[in-house]
Order: C-alpha cells, then sequence, then structure tokens
C-alpha cells in the first residue's frame, strides 16, 4: 500500500503544479510594467511534474510486474512480457516486505534516459 500512496501524493502535487504560473505575474518598475514573464517558474514546476509523472508510472510498472507473477501461468503478450523482464532486471520480485524507493528510483531512471522504451522496441519493435 505505501507505493499507492506515494503515487497518489505525486499525482496530487502535479494538480497543484499545473496552476498556471503566469496568473501570478504582478506589476512591477512602481507600477510601470504590468507583466513579469514567468518562464522560469513555469518551467521549473513542468521539470517537477515530469520527475513526478516518471516516479508514478514507475510504481505502477512494479505493480504490474508483481501482478504478472500473482497471474502465472497466464503470460503477457510480447510488449508485457519485455517490459517485465526489464523491470525485473531493476527490481527484483517482491517476496518479503521491504522498501522500494531505490527500485522506483532505478524504474524511474530507466524511464527518464529511454532504456526501458528501447528494450521493450527491441522486442516488438518501434512504438509511435
Amino acid at each position: 500500500m505505501i507505493p499507492q500512496y506515494v503515487a497518489a501524493s505525486l499525482v496530487s502535487e502535479n494538480k497543484s503544479l499545473c496552476h498556471p504560473a503566469s496568473v501570478d505575474s504582478i506589476p512591477t518598475s512602481a507600477g510601470q510594467e504590468d507583466h513579469v514573464s514567468m518562464g522560469n517558474a513555469s518551467a521549473l514546476k513542468a521539470w517537477q511534474v515530469v520527475a513526478n509523472s516518471e516516479r508514478a508510472l514507475a510504481i505502477e510498472l512494479l505493480a504490474a510486474a508483481q501482478a504478472i507473477e500473482f497471474l502465472a501461468p497466464l503470460e503477457p503478450g510480447r510488449g508485457g512480457r519485455a517490459t517485465h523482464a526489464f523491470v525485473r532486471s531493476l527490481s527484483p520480485r517482491l517476496r518479503d516486505d521491504r522498501s522500494l524507493g531505490l527500485d522506483i528510483e532505478a524504474v524511474a531512471d530507466a524511464i527518464r534516459d529511454g532504456s526501458l522504451l528501447a528494450a521493450v522496441e527491441s522486442e516488438v519493435g518501434e512504438l509511435e
């Protein structure tokens, strides 16, 4: 349940970060300028949203990998198998209670650097 709480928290934080930074522009120069670019603030918020999304997706992939194992002997299709194998190369099956922080970060890093996508595409072809 803890990873689910973390994912829910990340998604909730993303909702608040998606509030437009431009609405917080305030007059400057003694009221002579009424608009200040909030580009930097917007970029920082977008950067955090992407990082939160990578971690939320990593948690979903870890849960999916575990679910696939619970459903054996049923097997997923080629893409699911490739994804499962790659995730398991970064994070062993959860058999006992343990912290998943490093596992989440490893899978999030693989999402970020494109290695997860490359592993899946090597099995199923280019995804569009």
